[in-house]
């Protein structure tokens, strides 16, 4: 059996109230882990680039678009945030 992606709204209002800067992020690229606060970011009129402390690959790119916040997470394999409680 499957749902929308409503059924996962808990979870994830879980998720995004919790302080990023201190999830864990394991790079895509070399494997490396460390909290998002300790990767180096670029930040410019046109978006936000997080690289990766230890190789320098992008974790995250982010851009405002109109009325939206548009991630794309594909350098990030896992995020590792401690749930809220």
């Amino acid at each position: 059996m499957h749902l929308d992606g409503n059924a996962a709204a808990g979870l994830l209002a879980e998720v995004f109230t919790i302080e990023a800067t201190t999830a864990v992020v394991t790079c895509a690229g070399c494997g490396g882990s460390g909290p998002l606060g300790a990767a180096v970011a670029y930040v410019s009129e046109m978006g936000t680039v997080v690289r990766c402390a230890n190789c320098g690959e992008p974790l995250i790119r982010a851009a405002e678009i109109r009325d939206r916040v548009v991630f794309d997470m594909r350098g990030t394999a896992t995020m590792a945030l401690a749930a809220g409680g």
